[in-house]
């Protein structure tokens, strides 16, 4: 079973959802293949799903933290402003079609919606969503570089000086945290790399 398969269904049962919820499940794999999507992808969803695989002790609340990297960049349109909005509903809506309690859908809608990085999360299962959604900031150096080509790939509309220039300021707001990482466990493994890497793409 692949690790797809084994976390939908760890996730999908454990928070109460009723059937196997194949046809979500499949419609969720679909989104992240969608041909506008060059980072935002199953590679980046396994990559996530791996860290938690690892980490999943961490979470108050391990399945709403695993279903919410399931629905957090479902919804990708490179020039929308509200993706993780449209990601975050969408998964509330599902879980209570799939007669999951009010709360613990709700708990999922608010952790995608800490994805969209506009503050430090709080809480435990936000900040173990967020640092491993951020983890790809501390990857090897060869993937690091390969992240940053997909997402000037997705942004290929977008003028060579005006997406340099926005980049920049993004990164930068990652650097001028206290930290990336809000968890002990990432925060030691992977704070220092991530700040090497984006030192070195910023400088």
């Amino acid at each position: 079973m692949d690790l797809f398969t084994t976390s939908w269904q760890r996730a999908w049962t454990g928070i109460g959802a009723a059937g196997e919820g194949g046809a979500l499940f499949a419609q969720l794999k679909a989104a992240y293949a969608e041909p506008q999507r060059h980072y935002h992808t199953l590679q980046h969803l396994d990559e996530c799903l791996a860290a938690f695989d690892e980490a999943q002790a961490l979470a108050e609340h391990p399945h709403a933290v695993e279903m919410a990297l399931w629905f957090h960049d479902a919804v990708y349109d490179v020039k929308g402003h509200d993706n993780e909005q449209r990601s975050a509903d969408w998964a509330r809506d599902a879980l209570h079609l799939a007669g999951v309690p009010r709360g613990s859908a709700q708990h999922v809608h608010d952790l995608v919606m800490a994805t969209r990085h506009t503050a430090v999360p709080q809480g435990r299962d936000a900040q173990l969503l967020v640092d491993i959604d951020l983890s790809i900031l501390a990857a090897e150096r060869a993937r690091f570089d390969e992240y940053e080509q997909q997402i000037r790939r997705e942004y290929g509309y977008v003028p060579g000086f005006l997406f340099r220039r926005k980049r920049k300021e993004i990164l930068l707001g990652f650097m001028d945290r206290p930290a990336i990482y809000s968890t002990p466990h990432f925060h030691a493994a992977l704070e220092a790399r991530a700040r090497d890497n984006l030192r070195r793409v910023t400088d």
